[in-house]
Parts: C-alpha cells; structure tokens; sequence
C-alpha cells in the first residue's frame, strides 16, 4: 500500500532520495533568484493575481511565513509556495521560498514535473506583478519537444475505455468525452486558459491552447510544459487502472521513486 496519510510531502521525500537531491537544489535555485522580486509587494495586487490569474488562493500556514500560496497541480494535488522575509537588520536583505506538497495523490507526481511547474509558476507571477507580456507567443506551432511526447505517450490512450470517462475527468480535474474514434480531453490550467487532449486512432496523440487569458498570461513554452505534465498525469491515471497488466515503460516513468518504490515497481526514467 502507498502511505498518502501524510499531510506535507518536500521534494527530497517525494523524490525519496534520502539526502538533498537535485530537484531540492533546484527550487533552492529557484528561491535565491527569486525572492528579492517578492519584497515589499503590494499585498492587494498579489492577491488579485494569485486570485484572478492564477486561480489559486493566498492563506497562512502557520509556519511563520509573510504569506502562502497554494495552487492545485491537479486534484489532490497541492503545491504551497511559502515565502517568508527575515529583514535586513545586519545589512543584508534575506527572504527565502520553501515548498510543500499535499493531498491525496501529491506523492505520486515526481520531482521532475513539480519543481518545473513551480518554476513556472514563479515566473507568472514576477510577469503578472512587473506587468510584462510572456516572451513567445507561437501557440499554433508545436516545438520538436512536444512533438515528441505526443508520439512517445500516445500508446496508453488505447486503454482508455467508456467507464473511465467520470474517473478520468475527476483525476485529472477536466472535462471528457467520447469521439467518433477516440476521446477528447478539456482542462483549465489557469483561469480562462484551456488545453484540450485528443487521442483517436487513426491520428494518435494531439494537443491545442486556447482562451482568453492565453496570449496575455503564458507563453507558448510553459503552456506546452503545462499540456505535457497534464498528459503525464493522465498516463498515471490509466497506469492505476490497469495494474494487473504489462504496460509500457513510460506508463512507469510517470511516477515518483517514493510511489514506485511503495508499490514496488522498477524504477525508471525518463
């Protein structure tokens, strides 16, 4: 059995590493470069972003930290951006960003994906808060990255089936549907920002951007950073259903060590 009884989860225990290891070193990265964009924020306009934009909330931990921001990844699927700023007493000014994870199935997503969206995330915010249009905006054009990961995780959408249809759509917080040949897959990612899967067999894996908020909040990178992690975690979906079956290493590759290790599977990556 998979422990998701714990209520916070860091990077290095979801990583199951046992010391700091790279993803840990990569948010710390993330919070030096950062922080100092973060000092003295007018509290009101933070709120409306976080609120409006990012479609997540602003609340306290107890942690004696300036303010947190919690976002859902996916459902049950939770990702606090903690800042706290300890003042510039002794001449330097020092701030810093921890991150926690919760919910039900936090430690399934593998370091690899949290820590990129994380970075993600920073970034919408320093844009929003400096009022700066994202840099790249080709939606319509796919690059050789997601070119790829639509050919490489196409195959497990054959084993989607009719009765998967409300589960899926509650796993992965999303609308979907039954097409002629195949499905089609709908999701928010940030307010007023959608992403929609079509799988069918005859074309394979597809993927679009849309919305209103597109072109003035993502760029056409993170969005298809935020298309592939929602294809990832619908490879998690269908890799739990279907258990008892021999599926394809990258089904495997969606997970964590921490839920590979716990369910005893081999580990691989990617």
């Amino acid at each position: 059995m998979v422990n998701n009884k714990k209520k916070f989860w860091t990077i290095s225990e979801i990583d199951a590493t046992g010391v700091r290891g790279p993803h840990e070193i990569e948010l710390k990265n993330i919070s030096n470069a950062k922080y100092h964009n973060f000092i003295n924020i007018d509290q009101e306009k933070l709120l409306k972003i976080v609120n409006e934009d990012l479609g997540a909330k602003i609340e306290n931990m107890g942690l004696n930290e300036d303010w947190t921001i919690t976002i859902e990844m996916f459902p049950q699927v939770k990702i606090h951006i903690i800042y706290s700023y300890f003042g510039d007493e002794f001449g330097d000014i020092e701030a810093e960003f921890k991150f926690l994870f919760s919910g039900e199935h936090a430690n399934m997503v593998p370091g690899e994906d949290s820590a990129t969206f994380i970075d993600v995330i920073i970034d919408f915010l320093e844009r929003r808060i400096k009022e700066e249009e994202p840099f790249g905006k080709n939606y319509e054009k796919k690059s050789e990255l997601m070119e790829k990961v639509l050919i490489q995780r196409a195959n497990p959408f054959s084993l989607l089936v009719e009765k998967d249809l409300e589960k899926l759509a509650e796993f992965i917080g999303a609308k979907v549907w039954k097409t002629k040949g195949g499905w089609k897959i709908k999701r928010q990612i940030f307010p007023k920002i959608f992403t929609e899967i079509t799988w069918d067999y005859q074309n394979g894996l597809d993927i679009s951007f849309f919305g209103d908020n597109l072109s003035k909040n993502i760029s056409s990178y993170h969005g298809e950073l935020i298309g592939i992690f929602t294809i990832n975690h619908i490879l998690r979906y269908i890799t739990i259903r279907n258990e008892e079956k021999d599926l394809p290493d990258i089904c495997y590759m969606m997970f964590s060590r921490h839920y590979t290790k716990a369910k005893n599977w081999n580990h691989r990556t990617r």
